[in-house]
């Protein structure tokens, strides 16, 4: 495991303290899960257009969704 130092707000670290207590944990290791956390959610949240289209196509199996979509509008 690699050391690192950073500078936080006085305010951020007393409620990492807070926190951290609150959960019995050192505060690094709340630091680890939140790092963790951001990373998970940059891989979901990161996906390209492409990406998505790739593991959505062919997921609408009632014919063609553009006469659909135009069929719900008209009733607007």
């Amino acid at each position: 495991m690699v050391r690192t130092v950073i500078s936080l707000d006085d305010n951020d670290k007393q409620w990492l303290d807070r926190e951290a207590a609150r959960q019995g944990v050192p505060m690094t290791r709340l630091i680890r899960r939140a790092v963790r956390l951001l990373r998970q959610q940059g891989r979901t949240a990161g996906a390209s257009t492409d990406e998505l289209l790739d593991r959505t196509r062919g997921l609408w199996k009632r014919g063609d969704g553009l006469r659909y979509q135009n069929r719900l509008r008209d009733e607007w």
